[in-house]
């Protein structure tokens, strides 16, 4: 017989209808403890994302839950992993990287060698363990190796957590992170090792990683271009807002702003910007 304790913790044990006090504690833990505020994401997106901790750790409740976070940083820190953690791939949604491999860089980087420019600044914002920008770095490097002698590029990656910055660093990757990456490309920038697959020095050092907070707009950095793919998703309509109110002041005249698929303008901001591809989610700020 099955002994009780050792019974598998499923979904349907934990309902996401937390109490206000067992969700407020943890809230105010959060912020307390790691000056993150959940408070701006969308209420059911944190409440699945802390069920999984509340299984993981086999608290009988939230509210148990919330008491034992008190207190226990290695949990608030797993926590936190959890919350801010979102799985990507490179070259995840193969297409959106041809469109702007194919359709985007190339007037982009004739304009700037046009006006004089001397260097060009990517940023892919919320990048995660750092699959998206080197994607981008990939693309760089095999698709624009001789613009880049001409043409510097800054590509910058910033995410709210630390500890996934290490981990997109460090560049080693499990094979379902490459599904989507053609084998050629694989062969030619990747080294497996130990059950990874290791991408080559020379990409790794084309991204610099910096932790960035999207709520903080005296982190944002001046770009020709900028990556926010599935991040505004997880935020209330008006901290997208916010959001995109900061990436527009961010972006150059002619910019390019790359959201998700399941993402768009909202508010006001869409007159700031002419769509390039509206499948792919792609817009180029107004020049006036």
């Amino acid at each position: 017989m099955e002994h009780p304790t050792l019974k598998p913790y499923l979904a349907e044990d934990f309902p996401f209808d937390f109490s206000e006090g067992a969700f407020e504690r943890i809230r105010q833990l959060l912020r307390e403890c790691r000056n993150f505020d959940i408070g701006s994401y969308k209420d059911k997106y944190m409440k699945r994302r802390i069920s999984i901790r509340v299984r993981a750790t086999r608290a009988p409740s939230a509210e148990a839950y919330s008491e034992l976070l008190a207190g226990n940083e290695r949990e608030i820190d797993a926590l936190l992993k959890g919350l801010t953690i979102h799985v990507s791939q490179f070259f995840r949604n193969r297409s959106t990287f041809d469109k702007i491999r194919d359709e985007v860089l190339p007037p982009l980087v004739a304009r700037l060698q046009c006006e004089g420019r001397e260097e060009m600044t990517l940023w892919s914002a919320g990048c995660s363990s750092g699959e998206e920008p080197y994607s981008l770095a990939i693309i760089l490097r095999d698709a624009f190796a001789e613009e880049l002698k001409s043409l510097k590029v800054s590509l910058l990656a910033t995410d709210i957590n630390e500890g996934i910055l290490d981990v997109a660093r460090e560049g080693a990757y499990m094979p379902e992170r490459l599904q989507e990456t053609i084998p050629e490309v694989v062969a030619r920038h990747f080294r497996p090792h130990g059950g990874k697959f290791h991408l080559a020095p020379d990409i790794r050092t084309m991204v610099e990683f910096r932790r960035g907070d999207l709520f903080d707009h005296a982190s944002y950095c001046e770009s020709d271009l900028i990556l926010c793919r599935n991040v505004l998703i997880y935020f209330e309509r008006k901290e997208q807002e916010r959001i995109l109110k900061g990436l527009a002041a961010s972006l150059t005249a002619g910019g390019i702003l790359v959201l998700g698929r399941a993402e768009t303008l909202v508010g006001e901001i869409r007159r700031r910007f002419t769509t390039v591809c509206p499948v792919e989610r792609i817009y180029m700020k107004n020049r006036t």
